[in-house]
């Protein structure tokens, strides 16, 4: 079976000059690469990541109450856990999914201060 590659318009820039999928699907399951967001504040820039994982998922056909697993790489992760946490909650609703929360020193992207990454289950 041929994995299915997601990419909304908006990422098609991104997924030709980086070369990767921002999601990709097999089976019943879709795996979304880490979206980083924009913003001049913590919280701004986390919903915003959030809010733009939300159109992968949708361009996927799936949403938020389908994501299984999660795992957020965090800058100064001490610093900037309760920004995140108040960002997620605004998304993620019970059943809320499994999730890893690591502390990093950088991303890709300068000034970038987290990264979000999910599967997500398409349902039957």
């Amino acid at each position: 079976m041929p994995i299915d590659v997601i990419v909304p318009e908006a990422s098609r820039k991104v997924y030709e000059s980086w070369h990767f999928a921002p999601a990709v699907r097999h089976g019943d399951l879709v795996f979304v690469s880490g979206v980083i967001g924009s913003g001049d504040s913590p919280e701004e820039e986390f919903r915003n990541a959030w809010a733009s994982l939300g159109d992968v998922l949708k361009e996927a056909g799936v949403g938020y109450e389908d994501i299984i697993d999660s795992t957020l790489y965090v800058v100064d992760l001490q610093k900037n856990a309760a920004a995140m946490a108040k960002a997620k909650d605004e998304f993620i609703k019970e059943p809320y999914p499994a999730s890893m929360w690591i502390g990093i020193t950088e991303l890709v992207i300068p000034g970038a201060r987290a990264e979000i990454k999910v599967t997500a289950r398409i349902p039957s």
